[in-house]
């Protein structure tokens, strides 16, 4: 028997969210699983962007405590592969 190939959510949103969901996902042409597969992919991608900064400002505090230049994080870098 195939795998289904997707799977049933239901959310609760106040009225008024929904109304406006849907007026964008209409303005978009697309529809209302579409849109939120869209925002879903979007949320994840900002999120990952997040943490990429926040790993590049722990490693910008780390190098200035041990006083390294951005040519010697460079070597440190490329020295591993």
């Amino acid at each position: 028997m195939p795998t289904r190939q997707r799977a049933v959510m239901t959310i609760s949103v106040p009225p008024a969210m929904a109304k406006e969901y849907r007026r964008l996902a209409k303005e978009k042409g697309e529809s209302s699983s579409e849109f939120f597969r869209e925002i879903f992919t979007f949320y994840k991608r900002e999120n990952l962007i997040g943490e990429f900064r926040k790993l590049q400002e722990y490693g910008s505090e780390k190098a200035e405590e041990m006083k390294i230049s951005e040519d010697e994080i460079e070597k440190l870098v490329f020295s591993g592969r």
